[in-house]
């Protein structure tokens, strides 16, 4: 369960950015910094699922990916109904839930690209590889 950290702690930091108090009123908007936001958060969420699901076992099934994205856009779409119940000053916002489910989409397609056979031997060289980049930056 440890490949799962780093997604849940993630899963928490939304969590955290989607309950703060300090938001404008609410208009419908798909373009701009916020649906960015939005997208890029989710799309994270998805690809870091994937990448700790494959670390346990092997994900290379549609049925594994398409759970993935419905837990993510579900889950954006229960922050939505978070926000709006029990957090004054936040807002129930439609353009919100379709940036999330846009951003799932985007983080499942690129893990999909990096990971196109979901080869455990590729996978292991490339997260070795990407370890020791991580660390000879620090």
């Amino acid at each position: 369960m440890k490949s799962l950290v780093p997604a849940v702690l993630w899963l928490i930091a939304i969590t955290f950015l989607s309950t703060r108090g300090t938001v404008s009123m609410p208009r419908f908007n798909l373009i701009g910094a916020d649906k960015f936001g939005h997208a890029a958060a989710y799309g994270l969420l998805v690809w870091l699922i994937l990448l700790g699901i494959f670390r346990i076992k092997s994900c290379d099934s549609f049925s594994h990916r398409l759970g993935v994205f419905l837990f993510a856009t579900g889950y954006g779409i229960l922050m939505e109904f978070v926000q709006a119940n029990f957090f004054p000053g936040r807002f129930f916002e439609y353009d919100d839930m379709l940036a999330n489910a846009i951003g799932a989409v985007i983080g499942w397609l690129v893990f999909v690209r990096l990971f196109p056979t979901l080869d455990p031997i590729r996978m292991n060289g490339f997260l070795h590889r990407l370890g020791k980049i991580v660390n000879r930056k620090s």
